[in-house]
């Protein structure tokens, strides 16, 4: 949960180079980064696309380029 001890995570998408700023509580990332637990569980308050730039570093906008929604129509 974001709280007062929030801080402002610099993220550079690995594909089109563009920087983007997570915001996010310090415990909850650390808890992440050491293994706590499921990033959707710890940072389930941040957006889908933010969760996999601290993932992957790959941003929403490359992401929706290199996995394009399929229509079910067009199977």
């Amino acid at each position: 949960m974001v709280t007062a001890d929030r801080q402002v995570y610099d993220v550079y998408c690995k594909y089109c180079g563009v920087m983007y700023q997570v915001l996010a509580n310090r415990d909850d990332m650390h808890d992440w980064l050491s293994g706590a637990g499921c990033i959707q569980d710890i940072l389930g308050y941040l957006s889908a696309g933010e969760r996999e730039l601290l993932i992957s570093n790959m941003c929403n906008n490359c992401w929706n380029i290199f996995y394009p929604k399929v229509d079910d129509d067009e199977e």
